[in-house]
């Protein structure tokens, strides 16, 4: 685990794919056995960050090019991590993120075609030494969760990701699965085409080994301490 006395787990996939209820469920779960649990999005998360947000779910900031967008979404982190995640963690928290630097990886550096070198080095100041113990990358067919993520929107304008072309989501997808191969130690492929009961059972699954693991160690520490 980070050296932090807490738990960040992240949650990443394409559009559609059911983060925000996964997390919420999670989340319920970890407090029902006694957990300090916060959730939080990306971009967004912060009043600075979320000031950020908005530019960029709705496209503003696409006249300004990509390298651009990829700054302000590398400010709107550090941010962040600054005023949310990391207060949160260094209290013991387990923090559970709609979203974070396997994002940019995928959204700013393969379909936004910038050179990973860039992105990488835009991340370690954003993040600032803060990594995921734990990312749970929920996989299905792009069409899928762009109907899905339509659905959920019917009564809203689409934002600027779900208005692209179905073959840019696709190659997301297969970006997240690279990542996933590349990192197994750190992340999880959920097979988020089934039901939410299905899915969220996997979730704790992988993450309450992990929570225990947590819980034994700030116990052993206030032993110490006392």
């Amino acid at each position: 685990m980070a050296e932090h006395s807490g738990l960040f787990v992240t949650f990443e996939g394409g559009e559609g794919a059911g983060k925000s209820t996964q997390i919420r469920r999670l989340a319920d779960q970890l407090r029902r056995r006694g957990h300090d649990v916060l959730m939080t999005r990306e971009p967004g998360g912060s009043p600075g960050a979320e000031a950020v947000r908005h530019v960029l779910l709705s496209g503003a900031a696409e006249e300004f090019g990509v390298r651009m967008e990829a700054i302000l979404f590398a400010a709107a982190r550090n941010d962040h991590v600054e005023e949310v995640i990391r207060p949160a963690l260094e209290s013991g928290a387990v923090v559970l993120c709609d979203r974070f630097i396997d994002s940019s990886r995928v959204y700013q550096g393969v379909t936004g075609n910038l050179e990973p070198d860039y992105i990488e080095a835009l991340q370690r100041v954003a993040i600032n030494g803060v990594v995921p113990d734990c990312t749970l990358i929920l996989d299905l067919p792009a069409e899928v969760g762009l109907k899905r993520a339509r659905k959920r929107g019917a009564d809203s304008a689409p934002d600027r990701f779900e208005r692209e072309e179905i073959e840019t989501h696709e190659k997301r997808r297969e970006a997240y699965l690279e990542i996933a191969e590349a990192e197994p130690e750190r992340c999880h492929v959920v097979d988020a085409e089934r039901s939410e009961d299905e899915i969220a059972d996997e979730i704790f699954a992988i993450v309450e080994p992990l929570v225990r693991e947590l819980s034994f160690t700030q116990k052993s520490s206030a032993e110490s301490v006392g």
